[in-house]
């Protein structure tokens, strides 16, 4: 699983970074994590608001945190 947290560097954006690193050591599951800030890259997913969620290059979450139980959903869902 290839996960990528796209952000320029915002308070948000960093936790939506550890909030992934947490959620996939917990439910043990083996992904790779990216921090993704190019805007242009960003702008490339279709991202107009960050922070946002790509799991294996697909959008899951834009422009906002998601709470600890909805963030283990969109990992479930999308493995």
């Amino acid at each position: 699983m290839n996960i990528k947290v796209l952000g320029t560097g915002c308070a948000k954006c960093g936790s939506l970074e550890k909030m992934t690193a947490e959620t996939i050591a917990d439910m043990n599951i083996d992904a790779k994590i990216e921090k993704e800030e190019d805007i242009v890259k960003i702008m490339g997913y279709g991202v107009m608001h960050t922070p946002a969620l790509v799991i294996d290059e697909k959008v899951v979450l834009s422009g906002r945190l998601p709470s600890k139980k909805e963030l283990v959903s969109l990992i479930s869902k999308n493995q």
